[in-house]
């Protein structure tokens, strides 16, 4: 009977280094901060990306300034999160869930958009690609969730 060598243990890769120092940042509180500090820029972004569209379609509707101004707030929101743990668990999430809201929000006025171009949803192809961008706001939605994310992780002693 032959015995067959054993393999040696392969060091693990970068990525599951990556993973797992994501799994100990969690653990520890420092991921909160940085979730923080991504809703911040999140919000930046996403507010001047949706104040060139909006802008382009005149501000037609006047709930299209809500986006733009919440991005700001959230934003603030956010910084303020990194730096101080009572306002990542009060102003965050507060900053956050409206920002969801006002992203669900969005999706339903983009939808009943779609549906006000001619031939509505029986044109949907191109409804969908002339009209207002049905899923967009969920962008927004993303940013909103993930202040809410930092605000219930646990922080960094």
């Amino acid at each position: 009977m032959t015995h067959k060598p054993r393999r040696s243990r392969s060091k693990p890769s970068d990525a599951v280094r990556g993973v797992d120092r994501l799994v100990r940042n969690v653990e520890t509180g420092r991921f909160e901060r940085s979730l923080s500090a991504l809703t911040a820029v999140g919000a930046v972004v996403t507010a001047g990306e949706i104040y060139f569209e909006h802008d382009k379609a005149s501000f037609g509707n006047p709930w299209m300034w809500a986006p733009v101004i919440l991005g700001p707030i959230g934003a603030v929101a956010g910084v303020a999160g990194v730096f101080s743990k009572t306002a990542a668990k009060t102003v965050l999430p507060i900053a956050a869930a409206t920002i969801v809201a006002n992203g669900l929000q969005g999706t339903w006025l983009h939808a009943r958009g779609v549906a006000q171009k001619p031939g509505g949803w029986r044109n949907l192809r191109y409804n969908l690609e002339m009209g207002p961008p049905l899923l967009a706001p969920l962008l927004v939605t993303l940013v909103g969730g993930m202040g809410l994310l930092a605000a219930v992780l646990r922080r960094e002693k």
